[in-house]
């Protein structure tokens, strides 16, 4: 199914721009893109968003195990007459196993996309927490035309 090219372009894109980033900046240093508003900025994150659980690395191997699982799954069982669900599945395997990968190989996560609303700094991420959310707001839209349909099918 196309939905696993979808997550391994992700995983691609994410490992690529990681080694990128940590080969060729240095820890904390900082290119402006947009003044004020977008800077890449060279991360490391040993937790989750927000640096929590900073350092419990197995709890993170639990978690991503048992979250590829599901996702596979769901994309086997559920996505046939589902496209949005499947590519919102897509995004969250792929985002899921670039920060495995990064966990597994590096015991961090690399960081750099760093932006400014106003004075609010956002949590610096990367192309793989990017996926993860925008799949997680897909499943939402999905989900929500699915029980629509149902609703109207009745």
């Amino acid at each position: 199914m196309w939905y696993y090219v979808l997550a391994i372009v992700i995983i691609l894109i994410d490992q690529l721009t990681k080694w990128i980033i940590d080969t060729q900046m240095k820890l904390l240093e900082s290119i402006p893109v947009i003044e004020d508003v977008f800077y890449i900025t060279s991360h490391r994150n040993k937790g989750a968003a927000w640096g929590m659980l900073e350092g419990q690395f197995w709890f993170f191997y639990i978690i991503t195990t048992f979250v590829i699982v599901f996702v596979i799954y769901y994309i086997q069982k559920y996505t046939k007459d589902n496209p949005l669900l499947g590519i919102s599945l897509g995004l969250i395997l792929g985002g899921a196993v670039g920060n495995f990968i990064d966990r597994i190989f590096r015991k961090e996560v690399v960081d750099f996309l760093d932006v400014y609303i106003g004075s609010y700094d956002f949590p610096i991420f990367n192309v793989a927490d990017s996926a993860l959310v925008v799949g997680v707001g897909l499943v939402f839209i999905a989900t929500i035309l699915d029980e629509r349909k149902k609703g109207s099918a009745k």
